[in-house]
């Protein structure tokens, strides 16, 4: 079978940086005050969801509604045969604000409880609610692999339409886990910046800062969607995925796994290393995580190292969504001919041997660019996109 080429049609976002592609882009070069990173002054509502809906909707699933509503306008809608659309939107927590409810609740001696804190709570549930408000019928999943779930969604989604089985697709990533009891515990696991600033690749980096939202992507068949007139905003040349099988938490130390799937990414876009342009680091602030990810980007690319830069200084980690909110600022990296920042750099270091960390904002000659995830228990997801007319 002859494999179907992908296109990014229409993009969502909701992060730290801003709720909407234009404000996001704008905040990826803003340096924020100290961490967590939330979405300030969230208001479903005022975003487009209606009050009787949002009590039914978990933080993680309004995030993931408002992006998704973005995503499909500016892709002109979806008017393919529903039962060839699918939904595949990662998290790696859930809608852990309900699950929270749920907690509290049954520590009262007379609790009330909502019977929809069950359904609000399942992974779940962002994929189903899309997949129910726009009736589309085909696959709807949810990856479930920490860091990298909203990236291996997109790949899902990728697979699902280049072998045939879809024609289109919602794809993403969402996350709202910012509380107590996740500061909590990722402050005892010593990943947290005690100072509140991520810093990915600085010498004086302390820790990944939590963030939260989500990133959607629409996705199509490249021909069905020439043939509807749509605006063709990057195209998915490549991906890959694979396991570390090494730790629960820490990279593998000679980032094999992170390499592997680099290289098979590459592979499945039949490119090599001397092609790549620019490099969306996963750069997550924390020490083994930025060595082992420079390590693996000098052993893939060499002393002729594309450009590259993590977004976390300014979206903060966000957990299950980052992989996706990240392929989203690479597509418009794409589309508006600029690299986005790597904010909180202020002293390379020397110990990481990357040689072309973009520290402002820097106009490119768009051409191919890798978005890497790498997720807690040893899951690398990276994808490959370029320009629509580049191959």
């Amino acid at each position: 079978m002859t494999k179907r080429r992908v296109v990014v049609t229409g993009l969502g976002v909701v992060a730290a940086p801003g709720v909407g592609v234009d404000e996001f882009w704008k905040g990826l070069s803003v340096a924020p005050g100290p961490g967590p990173l939330g979405v300030s002054d969230w208001d479903p509502e005022t975003r487009g969801i209606a009050k009787r809906e949002a009590r039914r909707l978990d933080r993680f699933s309004q995030f993931a509604m408002v992006a998704t509503a973005e995503a499909v306008e500016m892709a002109g809608g979806l008017p393919h045969e529903p039962s060839r659309v699918g939904v595949s939107i990662g998290t790696g927590i859930g809608g852990l604000e309900s699950l929270e409810k749920l907690i509290y609740a049954s520590d009262d001696p007379e609790p009330r409880v909502s019977p929809l804190w069950i359904p609000m709570m399942m992974c779940n549930a962002a994929a189903a609610t899309i997949s129910i408000k726009y009736g589309f019928v085909g696959p709807a999943t949810t990856p479930v692999v920490a860091c990298a779930a909203g990236a291996q969604a997109i790949l899902d989604a990728f697979r699902n339409i280049q072998w045939g089985y879809c024609d289109a697709a919602v794809a993403g990533g969402s996350e709202g886990a910012i509380s107590p009891p996740t500061i909590l515990g990722f402050s005892s696991a010593r990943a947290l910046s005690p100072s509140g600033y991520a810093r990915p690749f600085d010498l004086h980096r302390d820790g990944f800062v939590l963030g939260e939202g989500c990133g959607i992507m629409v996705l199509e068949e490249r021909e069905a969607a020439l043939a509807r007139g749509a605006n063709l905003l990057a195209e998915i040349v490549g991906a890959a995925s694979t396991a570390d099988a090494h730790h629960i938490t820490a990279p593998h130390p000679e980032g094999a796994g992170a390499e592997q799937a680099m290289r098979l990414a590459l592979q499945d876009a039949d490119l090599t290393p001397a092609d790549v342009a620019y490099v969306n680091a996963h750069g997550t602030g924390t020490d083994l995580n930025d060595r082992t990810e420079g390590t693996v980007m000098h052993r893939l690319f060499g002393d002729d190292q594309p450009p590259i830069s993590s977004i976390k200084g300014t979206t903060g980690h966000g957990l299950g969504a980052s992989g996706a909110i990240e392929a989203v600022a690479t597509v418009l990296a794409i589309v508006r001919g600029e690299l986005p920042p790597n904010v909180g750099l202020s002293e390379l270091d020397p110990e990481i041997p990357v040689t072309h960390v973009v520290r402002a904002p820097e106009a490119w000659t768009p051409g191919v660019a890798v978005s890497n995830s790498f997720g807690f228990g040893g899951h690398n997801t990276v994808l490959v996109f370029a320009p629509p007319e580049a191959l």
